[in-house]
């Protein structure tokens, strides 16, 4: 049985913060005022991030917490810390040199989707583009409405969009829907800089939708075509339609198209069905994507997930672009880069609330 409430996902370098500090920042956690970590945290932290207990033992440890940052290049993307500015444009970052400026790009997240903002700058400088950082933030396993309602002095969303300094604002709902947090984001933006996008990262289902209990990892490789697809279908039926609906509505309050999405459970599982088939270059078992029992992207899957993003901010095929150095050292890297980078534009070109034609020019590795 599907769960519709399981549909979700829950360049900047580390910075040199304590073992406490580390914790209570990127698991969003408060600190005292004596920055201790205590269990409770621990505890908090352990139903964001439930592999983080490497032993299994049910318990996070400081120690495990540690290793888990080391590991997770996503949860680093939002290392950073300070307040939000309220002066236009100061949010942003310069366009890459000697590259002509792409759109200011804000990224506003769970951890399905927040590896995206270290990810897309390489890629979009390969095609040519200057990338343009408008900002980033991430609330583990959140909808969108919990980053709309964050105190004003914590929100680097609606700040950046205040300032009028953001061009593109990916977003990534999760479990119920409509999400007013769209709409939210989106009216606030489009006052502010009327050319705005917002674009909504349908992700694919966690635990696979399973609700019993005991669901491993290990559980997806026995996944069939036939099992893949009707999961397909029940994704479709019971979460996709409502966010359908909502971008839809919203539209047409607008009185144009500016909230599009970007169908990454489309291309995640058209690239599950190619390793059942044995046509994915380097990949063996459905396991190579995924981390964790929940879903989180192993480098194939958080580079096919970028690629959509890609395709859907630039209009633009990402096929012909270089191997990421997160698969570099993969077997057969270069054609799974090839599979990848096509399941990820036919996925989103030939999906019409995407709002990428099909025709559009492939990406041009920059000389």
């Amino acid at each position: 049985m599907i769960d519709p409430t399981l549909f979700t996902g829950n360049n900047t370098t580390m910075k040199s913060l304590s073992l406490p500090l580390l914790i209570a920042f990127l698991f969003h956690l408060p600190l005292s005022a004596e920055e201790t970590v205590t269990e409770k945290k621990l505890a908090r932290a352990l139903k964001l991030f439930p592999d983080a207990d490497l032993d299994e033992n049910g318990i996070l440890s400081p120690e495990e917490a540690q290793k888990y940052l080391g590991i997770h290049p996503e949860l680093k993307a939002i290392a950073e810390t300070g307040k939000p500015s309220k002066t236009p444009g100061d949010l942003t970052t310069p366009a890459s040199k000697g590259l002509p400026a792409g759109p200011r790009v804000f990224v506003c997240a769970h951890s399905f989707m927040i590896y995206t903002a270290s990810l897309l700058p390489p890629m979009v400088e390969a095609a040519g583009i200057g990338y343009q950082d408008a900002g980033k933030q991430m609330i583990g396993g959140s909808r969108v409405i919990q980053h709309w309602d964050l105190p004003d002095e914590k929100n680097r969303a609606k700040a950046a969009l205040t300032s009028g300094a953001v061009d593109v604002l990916t977003v990534s709902p999760h479990v119920e829907m409509p999400d007013p947090g769209i709409e939210n984001f989106a009216r606030l933006g489009l006052e502010k800089n009327p050319n705005m996008r917002i674009l909504v990262q349908a992700s694919w289902p966690a635990r696979d939708g399973v609700i019993e209990p005991g669901f491993k990892n290990e559980t997806r490789n026995e996944s069939t075509l036939e099992s893949l697809r009707e999961m397909h279908k029940s994704y479709h039926e019971l979460w996709f339609t409502s966010l359908e609906s909502q971008v839809k509505e919203l539209n047409a309050s607008f009185g144009k198209e500016a909230v599009f999405i970007v169908p990454v459970c489309d291309a995640v599982l058209a690239l599950r069905e190619h390793i059942v088939s044995g046509t994915a270059p380097g990949l063996t078992r459905q396991t190579d994507l995924f981390r964790d029992p929940l879903g989180h992207p192993l480098p194939p899957l958080a580079a096919l997930v970028t690629y959509c993003h890609f395709s859907g901010i630039y209009g633009e095929s990402p096929i012909g672009l270089p191997v990421p150095k997160e698969l570099a050292s993969m077997d057969q890297a270069a054609e799974l880069n090839a599979l990848l980078q096509k399941i990820a534009w036919d996925a989103v070109s030939s999906y019409p609330m995407s709002g990428v034609k099909k025709e559009a020019p492939a990406a041009v590795e920059a000389q």
